[in-house]
């Protein structure tokens, strides 16, 4: 049997949804915008019153002094000088050469030694010429007999006169004969000219040598002359007698003393300079000529300038300045030391100090080390360490 259950088939009433409350979004927009302007007030606030402070800061902010070091203006003769460059060269020097063509019999010299003049140097064969001596000295001992037997009979009216003037000319080509050929033998002994220093030889015995090559050279070492030049500006200041200093690559810091001899007459059109030359006593033999030399020519001195160690000067496109320390007393008694930039008009620079023509006095007191952390203006102390010292020469790099 089939039960059948009715359902209870009724429909349920729909279950409401609880319904959302409206936003009210003009009040979140006030909100915010309140937010932002806090928040860019308090930035823009915040900024002002940090650079005002920078600002007080730094307006009210005495930075620490700088330590430098300073000299002091000097009122000094400086030495007037002329400076040049030139060479040296050999009061004498000469290539010892033969006169003549011939064999190389006897080399009587060392190389690299000294001689004195007459001394000699190389003999070349002169067989022939010793023959034709000796043929010339027989003609002569010959031919002044038969002059004397001449003049003794024409004393006694034995013989003409003619006869003695035949024999007096036979006898006086005999002595022109022995006079050319002794020349020609003391021409192939080559002797030394002057007292000087050898060379390298250049020649070897037995060697055939023609008229003109060079044996050997030979240079006078006592005395060198130093060649240079000077403008024609420095030309008038420039007499005979000067004393000039000299310096050489070889010996560096050593100084050698001469006197101007020679001042050429004419000015070089092509360079408008002027050639001169001084003697160098070289009693030891160490300037050599062909050496470079610096050469100073010590004129008289000018009168009393100003001078500042050379690195005191500030050397720019806009002119030369120095800082220059002034004082200014305090309230308190203390004295407030500033370095204030002075433009200067610059001179010459001779060991290590430089010529100040206008800008400052003696006794001026100027910043020697620590110019590059100055600025005009601003407080300095003095450091207690001492300047820097001259070099005696000035670095090559």
């Amino acid at each position: 049997m089939t039960l059948t259950t009715e359902a209870n088939t009724a429909p349920r009433a729909p279950v409401e949804k609880p319904r959302p409350r409206p936003v009210r979004m003009g009040r979140w927009f006030i909100i915010i915008g309140i937010l932002l302007g806090v928040l860019v007030g308090a930035i823009v606030g915040f900024n002002y019153i940090r650079a005002n402070a920078i600002k007080n800061f730094f307006a009210t902010m005495k930075p620490p002094p700088t330590n430098v070091t300073v000299a002091a203006a000097k009122s000094e003769v400086i030495p007037n000088l002329i400076n040049a460059v030139g060479d040296l060269a050999a009061v004498h020097q000469v290539n010892v050469t033969s006169d003549l063509n011939g064999r190389i019999t006897q080399i009587m010299f060392e190389a690299g030694a000294s001689v004195k003049a007459g001394m000699p140097l190389v003999q070349l064969f002169d067989g022939p010429e010793q023959g034709d001596l000796a043929s010339f000295k027989a003609q002569a001992k010959v031919a002044e007999l038969n002059l004397d037997r001449a003049k003794q009979l024409a004393s006694r009216q034995f013989g003409p006169q003619a006869t003695v003037d035949t024999a007096q000319a036979a006898f006086d080509q005999a002595q022109a004969g022995i006079a050319r050929t002794e020349a020609v033998i003391s021409q192939k002994l080559v002797r030394a000219a002057f007292d000087g220093v050898l060379g390298v030889r250049r020649v070897e015995i037995g060697q055939y040598l023609t008229a003109g090559t060079q044996i050997v050279t030979l240079t006078d070492l006592s005395a060198v002359y130093a060649n240079f030049t000077v403008t024609e500006k420095d030309s008038g200041t420039l007499k005979v007698g000067q004393t000039v200093r000299i310096g050489v690559d070889a010996y560096p810091g050593r100084k050698f003393e001469g006197k101007l001899t020679t001042i050429e007459p004419q000015i070089a059109s092509e360079t408008r300079n002027i050639r001169v030359q001084a003697t160098i006593q070289n009693p030891e033999g160490i300037l050599k000529p062909g050496m470079f030399a610096t050469t100073t020519v010590v004129l008289p001195d000018k009168p009393a300038v100003i001078t500042v160690p050379e690195t005191a000067v500030d050397y720019t496109l806009y002119g030369d300045s120095v800082y220059l320390i002034t004082e200014k007393k305090l309230d308190d008694g203390k004295t407030d030391l500033t370095a204030v930039r002075s433009f200067v008009q610059t001179g010459d620079r001779i060991d290590g100090r430089a010529v100040i023509v206008r800008g400052l006095k003696a006794g001026d007191r100027v910043v020697q080390v620590g110019q590059l952390k100055l600025q005009s203006g601003v407080a300095v102390v003095i450091s207690s360490d001492p300047g820097p010292q001259i070099p005696a020469k000035a670095p090559l790099n």
